[in-house]
């Protein structure tokens, strides 16, 4: 016990011994003892000394410290203390000790080398790393904890290989998800750092624990801390929300299926008074945003960008953002960061974009969002990434909006214009920027109104008729003339900052304006100082940071030439040419053309959307621009190097190609239209062959409804016969005679009526039947050659062959019908002979008799008046239906002459188009050949089409827009 003593400080005799002596006095200690308590007390002290002496426990105690965790694990204070001691060894996070100046000078690299090797030397056994994963499912405290910091600790050293471990253990990431259920806050908060390690540039980790259900558990915890109100716990919890889903295409859409989009709206809901921003807050909402953005970066899929933008309006979430952006108090990091936000969210969402538009400003009188956005962006006095922000913002406002651009253009056009000059437009705060003596805000201004011409010819056009007033006297001039003067008289302006910076801007803008405009390239042109200005640049021999200016004047003039109608006599393709040849030189233009792409800053902007720049001497390049730098640097040297007769020849081959594609792209709309039409009549001739169907099933309805009629006929007149025969066996029916007479004499009538229709209905069948001979003549003269026709002829005839059937069926009904108006007559005339002769000897019946006879005959005579009543209802029924097949014969007739023409026409017009297309194939297949020859490359027929497919759509979407 006297060693102990020493160890843990208490009073000894003799010399003490040195902290490696004793180390490897404690392992061999907790090596050989047997007893518990011994081994307990042995760890306990190495871990006292594993703080002061690292390298040494770490060297000595390491092995023994595993082994003591493999065996001893139902003594959770022993697995604890060896726990801590193997997590003082590997973690670099060191406590404050005394320490010379000279030896805290080279700690830190060593600190990294131990930790870096211990944990080498950890996870050297993968069955280390699995034991640990096993020991942090214990749930006692002085176990769980330890090991969990222990597990960060290896992950921060050597993160792929132990992620990899943790990765093919069975159920290990689930193990880990389990910390962020624990009720006990320090580990639930320490488990939230160990998954922030585990989950960094791994996607299978993090899609197993997004997958876990880490998003519910980690925003349950975010509301309960208090959202953007609560502490370090918050900014944990949304560090690790970051890396589940940047760069994470299928946990971002697993997030946004899963509805936690919505759960996020709270998080912005800031109070009005935002005077007490803590240091923590403002890094909490700043995650925040930045969390935001992940789900809607333009390096995302487009789908899946759009889909999130969507989501964010119809939740509310982009209107609790311009609420931030319109509120006063905010800080000034978090106010540019959530105009970022904002940007992005509306980026390429035409309704998000619309939203933006409608926010105001809450001044008096409200203005629009963007226009006091542009303010900031062209005040000097604002803080340079805030007027960043602000550019980007107005970019993302415009991307692919071409609503909104015609909105910022019709600013600045004379018809809109405000004429009392009570509020302030947005074209109007871009001219100010665009030709105030601040560097910076010519830049940015010519950017955004760059950005309001992209991919736009017609605003390119109408941004033409823009005339400023200069000054008081002297007449207005165009905004094309206003920055080309600008531009020459660059040096002699008085500017604050970059004089570079004003000339790349206004070059960018004005290629971003000529470019596939010729009207704009002729409105340049025909001022004559432009051109000599341009090669007077490229020609100089200036200093490297004036490339710049000679690289962009060439793509300048390079577009001037390759955009060229020749509308103007001394400016056309061929005398450009041969003055960039004279005074310049192909190979040294080319040579400074390339002088853009080669840049540094170049570079830099090509590779996102959003302008970051260090400082504002290197805002010099927008990434829209380099897109078009890339579009038109290969074809302006390829034009520098035609020849007149190829431009000729080429000219002529482009307007005969787009005579043909025109010629070719309105037979397809007049083949599209006859398609259409066919496509009506054979759906009227399903409409009307459902018809017939529902009159055959009417007709077979009917005759049913006949066949019971009859059946119940036959049941009365047996049982009338029945009464005869007992009636006659009676003597006294003298009066029941009179009555029968009578009777009879009315069923004569009605019969007779009967007759008369039956005839007529004969006739209109006979009628039928002639028209039927009618119209199978003219099928008989009709031919079947016409491909096109064959399938409305062949439902005519199947058609009129069903009506012909259909008649033939009413026909034999009558026949029966007329079958039983002869019974009827045969049964009246024996009725008749019934009652003219009287009945001798009837002396022995009796009055009751008679009386009783009476009453039944007239109950019979009655029944029998009903079914002949109910017969006659029939018969209407069926001549009505037969007058309804009569109309619909006609109609079909008419129907039939109808497609017949139809179809004549039809095939008129397919055999003009074919001997059309064949000779335009033979004129276009001559054409390309010629054009290969001459080393223009062409198109094949499945990209012209796709390309006039793609026009056509582009026409039906700017139709929807209007």
């Amino acid at each position: 016990m006297n060693f102990l003593r020493g160890v843990m400080g208490g009073p000894s005799a003799g010399p003490q011994p040195s902290g490696a002596d004793t180390i490897q006095k404690l392992c061999d200690r907790v090596a050989s003892s047997t007893l518990l308590d011994d081994r307990r007390d042995a760890v306990r002290a190495l871990k006292s000394l594993s703080k002061k002496y690292r390298l040494e426990v770490g060297i000595q105690a390491m092995e023994h410290l595993i082994h003591v965790l493999q065996t001893d694990r139902s003594d959770s204070e022993i697995i604890g203390y060896a726990l801590d001691t193997l997590y003082n060894v590997i973690s670099n996070d060191l406590e404050e000790e005394e320490q010379d100046d000279s030896e805290e000078e080279n700690l830190p690299k060593q600190v990294d080398d131990l930790g870096s090797q211990f944990t080498e030397i950890f996870i050297k056994q993968q069955e280390n790393v699995t034991l640990l994963l096993t020991l942090v499912e214990e749930f006692d405290f002085h176990v769980r904890w330890p090991g969990v910091k222990l597990l960060t600790s290896l992950l921060k050293q050597q993160g792929p290989q132990v992620q990899q471990i943790i990765l093919v253990s069975p159920m290990g990431v689930s193990r880990l998800m389990d910390l962020l259920a624990d009720s006990r806050e320090v580990i639930r908060n320490d488990g939230v750092l160990l998954l922030q390690q585990l989950t960094k540039s791994n996607a299978a980790i993090q899609k197993i624990v997004a997958f876990e259900n880490a998003f519910e558990r980690l925003l349950d915890i975010i509301t309960e801390e208090g959202n953007s109100d609560g502490g370090i716990v918050v900014e944990d919890c949304l560090l690790l929300l970051q890396n589940l889903l940047k760069n994470n295409n299928s946990n971002q859409n697993f997030f946004k299926e899963g509805s936690y989009i919505q759960r996020m709206k709270p998080w912005f809901e800031v109070e009005d008074d935002n005077c007490g921003w803590s240091a923590q807050k403002v890094t909490n909402l700043h995650l925040m945003l930045q969390l935001v953005r992940v789900l809607v970066s333009p390096t995302n899929p487009p789908g899946a960008t759009s889909s999130c933008q969507k989501a964010m309006f119809h939740c509310g979430l982009l209107q609790q953002l311009c609420t931030i952006l319109m509120a006063t108090g905010v800080p000034a990091d978090i106010l540019t960061e959530t105009i970022n936000t904002v940007s992005e969210v509306i980026r390429g969402c035409q309704m998000n974009q619309d939203y933006f538009a409608s926010v105001n400003a809450p001044s008096n009188p409200p203005r629009p969002a963007i226009v006091v956005l542009l303010m900031s962006m062209v005040n000097e006095r604002q803080p340079f990434v805030l007027r960043c922000a602000v550019l980007y913002c107005f970019q993302c406002f415009l991307y692919k909006n071409q609503k909104g651009q015609g909105e910022i253009v019709s600013t600045l056009l004379p018809s809109t214009i405000d004429a009392t000059g009570n509020s302030v437009s947005a074209g109007q705060l871009l001219c100010g920027g665009l030709f105030s003596t601040d560097s910076l805000s010519n830049w940015c201004a010519a950017v955004a109104l760059a950005h309001a011409l992209q991919e736009n010819a017609t605003l390119k056009e109408q941004l033409l008729r823009v005339q400023l007033a200069t000054s008081i006297g002297n007449p207005p001039v165009s905004l094309l003339q206003q920055c080309t003067n600008i531009l020459s008289q660059g040096d002699k302006i008085d500017r604050r900052g970059s004089k570079v910076q004003t000339r790349v801007g206004l070059l960018m803008l004005l290629c971003t304006w000529l470019s596939n405009c010729s009207i704009a390239v002729t409105h340049f042109l025909h001022n004559p100082a432009n051109i000599p200005f341009l090669t007077g640049q490229i020609a100089e021999n200036l200093g490297e940071e004036e490339q710049l200016v000679q690289g962009l004047c060439a793509l300048l003039l390079g577009i001037s030439i390759y955009y060229n109608d020749n509308s103007l006599e001394n400016y056309r393709k061929e005398k450009l040419k041969q003055l960039i040849e004279k005074r310049i030189g192909r190979e040294n233009f080319i040579e400074k053309l390339g002088f853009i792409s080669k840049h540094e800053l170049y570079s830099r902007a090509a590779q996102k959307p959003q302008p970051s720049f260090s400082s504002p001497d290197h805002m010099m390049f927008d990434h829209e621009f380099t897109k078009l730098v890339k579009e038109l640097e290969g074809v302006i040297s390829k034009a520098i190097y035609k020849s007149s007769e190829e431009d000729k020849k080429e000219e002529e081959v482009k307007k005969t190609l787009e005579q043909h594609d025109n010629i070719v792209t309105h037979y397809k709309k007049v083949i599209r239209e006859q398609d259409q039409e066919l496509e009506e009549l054979k759906q009227r001739i399903n409409t009307l062959t459902s018809q017939n169907e529902q009159l055959q099933a009417t007709v077979t309805q009917q005759v049913s409804q006949i066949q019971q009629h009859k059946d119940q006929y036959n049941l009365l007149k047996v049982q009338l016969g029945k009464d005869t025969q007992h009636h006659n066996s009676h003597s006294d029916t003298f009066q029941m005679n009179g009555i029968q007479t009578e009777e009879a004499s009315k069923l004569k009538e009605e019969l007779e009526e009967w007759k008369n229709k039956h005839e007529l209905l004969q006739g209109q069948l006979r009628e039928k039947d002639s028209l039927i001979e009618k119209l199978k003549s003219s099928q008989l003269e009709m031919g079947t050659t016409e491909q096109s026709s064959q399938t409305s002829k062949s439902a005519g005839l199947e058609h009129n062959n069903e009506l012909q059937k259909e008649l033939e069926v009413l026909r034999s009904q009558i026949q029966l019908q007329s079958a039983e108006i002869s019974k009827l007559q045969i049964e009246n005339q024996k009725l008749q002979n019934t009652t003219a002769d009287p009945v001798l000897g009837g002396s022995g019946a009796t009055a009751a008799n008679s009386s009783e006879l009476e009453g039944r005959l007239e109950q019979e005579i009655k029944e029998l008046k009903s079914e002949l009543k109910a017969l006659s209802e029939e018969k209407e029924s069926l001549k009505q239906h037969l007058d309804s097949s009569t109309s619909t014969v006609a109609i079909l007739q008419d129907e039939k002459s109808k497609l017949q023409q139809e179809v004549a026409e039809s095939k008129k017009e397919q055999d003009d188009l074919l001997v059309l297309l064949a000779d335009q194939d033979q004129k276009l297949s001559a054409l390309k050949i010629k054009l290969k020859d001459l080393g223009v490359p062409v198109e094949d027929e499945d990209d012209i089409e796709s390309g006039d497919q793609g026009d056509e759509d582009e026409d039906g979407d700017e139709e929807e827009q209007d």
